[in-house]
């Protein structure tokens, strides 16, 4: 079964003073595009997700979004503790080894150390947020559950509508290979009919130059080769499609080969009912890559 570039998924979560809403999302794309918007100070959370989300989607542009609130909305500045006993045995250190050299300093302020870089930080900087971290990480792997069932879902339809799609292929395919060997018949009388008018009408022409020339305009006009090689698209599609896992991009390829083919018939086709059949297939083909461009 496919699965479908296009997903979405959100949810909301809290644990103490903390709640927070998840948002995933993603679009077609040619590749693998991750743009992650999740708090900074939530160290080790952002590199964690995106290696999950690595694993879960091979291409689409992919965004997730992490929204986290305090419940009481403090945003107080306190003192890291850790950070002012760093600060404290450094200027413990530095005073005793100017004392040693007979330098003598000025006293220290309690200004001076709230400059400190990491000595005064907002409230939630200071907390211990590994718990919080842990809580996100468990809530993460069920986002990705319900954003992976939607893509499976829509994968399920578009392997619905490729599957209908391949039968209508080979169903024309099979129907341009009749048409093809109806015309055989007129083909050979109508190169006949040239052939005595071009000899009938041309002095000095030599009869088998004049013969070779049409037998290469019924090698030009033979669609056998196209018509097998439809055949063989048709069956290199079914099997991608039967196959499982990521296939947007052979299928993509496949469309471009099948609308090769669908085009030299039309070139080569010299009847209307053959011409007919090969724009019923342009325009079938092209209905398949504007599905296929959805398939991860």
């Amino acid at each position: 079964m496919l699965r479908s570039m296009t997903g979405f998924a959100a949810s909301k979560g809290e644990l103490g003073r903390y709640s927070w809403a998840w948002e995933l999302r993603s679009v077609n794309g040619k590749g693998l595009d991750m743009r992650l918007r999740v708090p900074d100070w939530l160290e080790g959370l952002e590199p964690a997700l995106r290696a999950e989300l690595g694993k879960a989607a091979a291409r689409g542009n992919v965004t997730l979004n992490l929204r986290v609130t305090r419940s009481d909305g403090s945003n107080r500045m306190v003192v890291n503790p850790d950070a002012l006993d760093t600060a404290l045995a450094a200027i413990a250190d530095i005073e005793t080894r100017a004392e040693a050299r007979g330098v003598t300093l000025g006293p220290t302020r309690a200004s001076d150390l709230l400059s400190v870089s990491g000595v005064l930080v907002h409230e939630s900087d200071a907390e211990d947020h590994a718990p919080l971290i842990r809580q996100l990480k468990s809530e993460f792997a069920n986002l990705l559950q319900g954003f992976d069932a939607m893509r499976d879902d829509e994968g399920r339809a578009l392997t619905a509508v490729l599957a209908s799609q391949l039968d209508q292929v080979a169903t024309l395919t099979e129907e341009a290979a009749e048409r093809a060997e109806a015309r055989k018949q007129a083909m050979a009388d109508g190169l006949q009919a040239n052939l005595a008018r071009v000899l009938g009408n041309a002095d000095g022409a030599d009869p088998d130059r004049v013969a070779q020339e049409l037998a290469i305009l019924v090698v030009k006009a033979d669609v056998t080769e196209e018509i097998d090689r439809l055949r063989a698209h048709v069956d290199a599609a079914r099997a991608l499609i039967a196959g499982g896992g990521p296939a947007g991009r052979k299928l993509d390829f496949l469309m471009q080969e099948f609308n090769r083919e669908a085009n030299t018939l039309c070139s080569k086709a010299q009847s209307t009912a053959l011409t007919e059949v090969g724009l019923e297939l342009k325009a079938l083909i092209d209905q398949m890559r504007e599905q296929v461009q959805n398939v991860e």
